[in-house]
């Protein structure tokens, strides 16, 4: 006789069902092992814009909350000193000048229509799609606007954001492209709000989804670009230079904002217990522009002065990396591309050869620093170079050729070139050979 044919299991079962119901309900977290990945990238935000860089006249306490969480990096730079090949360096993980989009320094809005990121272009969020990830783009994007550019062409399940350089905090409007820019997915879209609250909304409304796979978001924020606005200002008149119209007070209250946006994404993940299996990093496109604070740095975006180029960066993996770390490790766009891929466990093609290096291992072991040789130019407006090497910076610029040592003089005030001219021709010469690897310039002022 069959023991458990006296037994009524309906009920057992369906209590199991309810039970399994309550568990999976309760709990955002993916069956995945794999961490979820939230890349944090802010707009011409200044190395000293944080008051845990430096700001003294106003506060950040959220962003400081979570650097002091995981580890501050000191020598973080950005790809380009203006957008768009800024971006470039991070979704192809190679320097901006080998890919044709790059030479834009930025799109703008007559050649946005037929200038964009090829979607034949392996990039971040296409190779990570394709390790399984659900993948997100909230904020900005600023690589073409043309439908066969946009970021569903690129891997991106989900998009809400501007499609161009800069808008309207309030109506969301460009002042120099006439056609709607405010998108969800490839379609215009028209949304009332605040912008930074907006791209806000949408990530957390992501992020308390139920998950089946781990998540990648790419949270481009607008801010601190131009227009000047707070929430509950007007839109920025017509005809009005959008540059124009700041103060350092609408500039403060515009950090704060961004800040108290960025604590809503963090309390997101904390409230459906993701916080555990979530990397955050944190950085800027470029360096600062009007009202920004570069601390002890030289010069501001667009220039590849330090101000241009350094940025402000922190990066949060519970369990991986230890609070309350600083790191002296030189990093740039690129090295976040690769890093992430190899955190999503991506297989990437063999013939890439990226720019950039893997930070895991500097993750676990803040000791092991990595020496660098990085590269940057500017062509469209004013010719610039930069290069580099160790703590060696080469530059020239309209002012001139100059060697700097970073360690000694982050402010760059002491031309070393003409003392010790064997470092200088050392690294002009370097510059030069990786500059002959990449695209001709892009020269607009002729």
């Amino acid at each position: 006789m069959n023991p458990y044919k006296s037994l009524n299991m309906k009920p057992i079962l369906l209590l199991s069902i309810f039970i399994a119901a309550i568990i999976s309900c309760k709990s955002n977290k993916s069956v995945d092992n794999r961490p979820n990945i939230i890349f944090i990238m802010v707009d011409d935000m200044g190395y000293a814009d944080l008051s845990s860089y430096g700001r003294t006249d106003y506060q950040t306490p959220i962003l400081d909350a979570f650097i002091d969480e995981g580890v501050k990096f000191t020598q973080a730079y950005s790809a380009a000193a203006v957008c768009t090949p800024s971006r470039v360096g991070l979704m192809t993980g190679r320097y901006p000048a080998r890919n044709k989009i790059g030479l834009h320094e930025p799109l703008r809005g007559e050649v946005d229509g037929i200038v964009g990121l090829s979607p034949e272009i392996p990039t971040l969020s296409s190779m990570i799609k394709k390790s399984g990830y659900e993948t997100a783009l909230f904020g900005k994007w600023h690589l073409g606007m043309a439908p066969e550019f946009l970021p569903d062409k690129h891997g991106f399940d989900q998009f809400f954001g501007i499609i161009a350089g800069g808008a309207d905090y309030i109506d969301h409007e460009s002042w120099f492209i006439k056609k709607p820019i405010l998108y969800e997915n490839d379609r215009p879209i028209e949304k009332s709000g605040y912008l930074t609250d907006l791209i806000t909304d949408y990530t957390i409304d992501f992020i308390n989804r139920k998950h089946h796979q781990p998540f990648f978001i790419s949270l481009q924020y607008t801010a601190l670009h131009w227009p000047w606005q707070l929430p509950g200002d007007d839109p920025h008149p017509d005809g009005v230079n959008p540059m124009t119209g700041g103060t350092p007070e609408i500039f403060a209250g515009m950090v704060k904002n961004l800040d108290y946006n960025i604590g809503r994404v963090l309390e997101a993940l904390e409230d459906t217990g993701l916080k555990a299996s979530t990397l955050v990093i944190f950085t800027s496109d470029q360096g600062g522009a009007e009202f920004s604070d570069m601390g002890p740095l030289k010069g501001g975006k667009s220039s590849l002065w330090e101000g241009g180029i350094r940025v402000p960066a922190a990066v949060r993996w519970p369990g991986i990396i230890q609070p309350y770390t600083t790191s002296e490790q030189v990093v740039i766009n690129m090295d976040w591309t690769v890093t992430m891929l190899e955190v999503a466990q991506a297989n990437t093609l063999e013939n890439i050869a990226f720019d950039g290096i893997s930070l895991l291992s500097h993750f676990k072991d803040n000791s092991s620093i990595t020496p660098r040789k990085l590269y940057w130019r500017t062509s469209n407006w004013e010719l610039q170079d930069a290069y580099r090497s160790d703590n060696w910076k080469y530059l020239k610029n309209d002012e001139g050729e100059f060697l700097f040592d970073l360690e000694n003089d982050i402010g760059e005030t002491t031309n070393l070139k003409d003392i010790n001219t064997e470092k200088f021709d050392q690294l002009k010469r370097e510059f030069q050979e990786l500059d002959g690897q990449m695209l001709d310039r892009l020269i607009l002022n002729e």
